[in-house]
């Protein structure tokens, strides 16, 4: 069971996060309401992931987030806070946060956020005999992540970095659905309404490569997401 430590001062809020998250992600998370009571957590126990609220008395969630990163330089940073402005956005970066999300927010969307960092952690850990894997058989296709080419008889299409993490995901879920929700987050490391769209570019583009082969088609699934099947 991953660790999370979730710093936020709001009690009301802190609640329903720790126990949607409990409950729903299946995590073990450990609630401070305050940066020095966070720091004292972080300092004593070993933490997965942490979610840092900004605005938060005593000691703000970018000056516990500085601290932790002195202590550990690697454990996943999640900020959130009612300011949308991109200085605090750029400062999350800047202070080594993985991510960073505005309040009002839904408590889905954060669970996506943390599954997605987790994911890539758990790729860096992946040991040299297991690799992840890069190659595809689509129907008449193959699909080579790492070079991003699609082959078909004689014929390859070069793919953009955005088209070939899209295509890896769709066919790691081959024959089954792929959430709108899941995608963004993984790739554009947000769900807004215009990376939605450019998402539905790329996948229209992939649609176009994959037309060859009648038995190759990329679904929209309404109100989920989309299944890249193969017949």
């Amino acid at each position: 069971m991953k660790k999370i430590l979730l710093v936020e001062d709001d009690p009301n809020l802190g609640l329903l996060l720790q126990d949607y998250l409990q409950l729903k992600g299946k995590f073990d998370v450990v609630l401070c309401t305050d940066g020095e009571e966070g720091l004292k957590a972080f300092s004593k126990h070993s933490f997965d992931l942490c979610i840092f609220d900004v605005m938060m008395p005593k000691k703000d969630g970018f000056t516990l987030g500085k601290e932790v990163r002195r202590i550990n330089s690697d454990v996943p940073i999640i900020f959130a806070t009612a300011k949308a402005m991109m200085e605090d956005k750029a400062l999350a970066y800047d202070l080594g946060g993985d991510d960073y999300i505005t309040k009002p927010f839904r408590i889905e969307e954060l669970l996506l956020r943390i599954n997605a960092l987790l994911k890539r952690i758990a790729v860096k850990e992946v040991p040299e005999h297991a690799p992840v894997q890069t190659h595809f058989h689509i129907g008449k296709y193959t699909f080579d992540y790492t070079t991003q080419l699609i082959h078909f008889e004689d014929r390859q299409q070069k793919l953009s970095t955005k088209e070939a993490e899209l295509l890896q995901l769709l066919c790691l879920k081959k024959n089954a659905v792929l959430t709108r929700e899941e995608a963004l987050i993984s790739i554009w490391h947000d769900d807004n309404y215009f990376n939605g769209r450019s998402m539905d570019v790329f996948l229209s583009k992939l649609r176009k490569y994959l037309k060859e082969d009648p038995n190759v088609e990329i679904l929209n699934v309404h109100g989920k997401g989309y299944k890249l099947l193969v017949n």
